[in-house]
This record gives C-alpha cells, sequence and structure tokens, in this order.
C-alpha cells in the first residue's frame, strides 16, 4: 500500500443517550476521544418502532402551496 493514503482508524468511546458507552474504532476525532450521540438506536423512530409525521404549523409546505399554488393548479 502506498504510505499515508489511508486515514487514521483508532479507538473511540460512543456514549449513547441512555448512558452506556461502547468502545468502537472509527476516523472521527483522536485517540480516546469520546462522541456523545444526540439520538441512537435507544431513541430514533426508524429503531423503536415509533410512528413518523408530517406536522406542518404554518411551515414549509404551507408556503410553498401558497407561494406555488397557482402553478400546481390548486
Amino acid at each position: 500500500m502506498k504510505p499515508d493514503t489511508h486515514p487514521d482508524y483508532h479507538f473511540i468511546t460512543l456514549k449513547l443517550t441512555d448512558g452506556s458507552e461502547y468502545i468502537t474504532r472509527s476516523t472521527w476525532g483522536k485517540e480516546g476521544d469520546s462522541l456523545t450521540l444526540d439520538i441512537d438506536p435507544t431513541t430514533h423512530p426508524a429503531w423503536t418502532g415509533g410512528g413518523q409525521r408530517l406536522v406542518d404549523r404554518g411551515g414549509r409546505v404551507s408556503r410553498f402551496k401558497d407561494k406555488f399554488g397557482g402553478f400546481l393548479g390548486s
């Protein structure tokens, strides 16, 4: 292999939202750094089976419809 073509692959500590920690290898940060997650498999709906809803309280979708409603035929 050519030297200096691959990123540094080292051990870091991964902290989940429930307080559990795992030691894993990563290219993120430096050796021994800690990465604290805001969203992880214990809280994200994709892993917990929770439903996902689109809630638009006068936000992007409404503004888009107001701005381009004439073009869309609505």
